[in-house]
């Protein structure tokens, strides 16, 4: 067992970080996609007129299945000796993390899911970097980038394209009005703001800790939470489909891949790739969930989504200039720096 597993991690040393990189990206940007058909599928299996796929279910059992396997991958992480050292600040600032990104930002985009197209989710999700680059700017006093601030508030004039337009001519031959917004767009939005808020969050006090036990303690966290909090809002009768064979046949499959393989990847890439190339990366998946919702569910973007998601790409593309520009100006300073310490010890010879 400890030899195959050596094999493995030694493979995963031999091939590019990038590679992770942007198998994680594929497999982030179909998330949305996969959910929303994985409950069309238990639509059509109903079990006493319950669907076992509902987006509950998905998400805690996919929880549990993500939590099976990232023990496999980080359990030996458990150990006192990795997490001993951690102050009481770091507990609450890893709680609230992981209650944010782990329960109520998922609840959040799965509810969404239910009442919008996921390529509406997928391209409102990206409030999520604007926000992260602001908060970054005036609570953690980080530069930032001309361009990248250009970039952002182009791509958040692009999602606000998507929903006025999208609303006008949804409602343009109705009583509702025009700023009649749907409530998926809404959560969506909402759920961005918790990601941001988590990422700010964790950048500032999660330093201490591994992004292995960080991943392991936020989905268990979070499934447990989420658990309760259903159970109030909805009954205790909402997760009586929860031990179907039929819903965790495909959990099994969903927690593995989705949740599990994803996050370890995109650590497994973090570990070994420029910042140029992990922003390049993650600014793609909101491209590869429009494919994802087009192949996987058949969804044809609709002239709000072409053009607002149009708008939000230039916005990417601009961002990502800004900040190729950064990392040049780092790798040149770096240079300089370096020529200057062979000169002066040349000379000193």
């Amino acid at each position: 067992m400890t030899n195959n597993s050596n094999k493995i991690t030694n493979l995963f040393k031999r091939l590019p970080a990038s590679l992770f990189l942007w198998i994680a990206v594929i497999i982030f940007g179909a998330a949305n996609a996969i959910t929303k058909r994985l409950t069309e599928i238990g639509a059509d299996n109903l079990m006493d007129g319950r669907n076992p796929i509902s987006f509950c279910n998905v998400l805690f059992v996919g929880n549990v299945c993500a939590a099976l396997v990232l023990f496999l991958i980080y359990g030996r992480q458990l150990h006192s000796s990795y997490w001993k050292h951690l102050t009481k600040k770091d507990w609450w600032s890893l709680f609230g993390v992981s209650i944010l990104s782990g329960a109520l930002a998922p609840a959040l985009i799965f509810e969404a899911l239910a009442r919008t197209q996921a390529t509406n989710v997928v391209l409102i999700s990206r409030l999520e970097p604007p926000l992260v680059l602001a908060l970054s700017f005036f609570i953690l006093g980080e530069r930032v980038n001309l361009l990248q601030v250009i970039g952002a508030v182009v791509s958040f004039i692009g999602i606000c394209t998507i929903v006025i337009l999208q609303t006008f001519l949804e409602n343009m031959m109705t009583a509702e009005g025009f700023l009649a917004i749907g409530l998926g767009e809404l959560l969506t939005a909402v759920g961005a703001v918790s990601l941001a808020i988590a990422t700010i969050l964790s950048k500032k006090s999660l330093d201490n800790i591994s992004p292995g036990f960080y991943s392991l303690f936020r989905t268990v966290l979070g499934g447990i939470v989420f658990f309760f909090a259903a159970i109030v809002l909805y009954g205790p009768n909402h997760f009586t489909n929860v031990l179907s064979p039929f819903l965790w046949q495909w959990m099994l499959l969903y927690g593995a891949v989705i949740v599990a393989l994803g996050q370890s990847f995109w650590f497994i890439g973090l570990e070994g790739s420029p910042s140029s190339k992990i922003s390049l990366a993650g600014s793609f998946i909101p491209i590869s969930g429009i494919v994802a919702a087009y192949f996987v569910l058949g969804e044809v973007p609709s002239i709000a989504q072409y053009v607002g998601g149009g708008i939000v790409i230039v916005g990417i593309i601009i961002s990502q200039i800004g900040i190729r520009k950064d990392n040049k100006r780092l790798a040149n300073r770096e240079q300089s720096a370096k020529q200057m310490d062979n000169e002066v010890g040349f000379k000193g010879i």
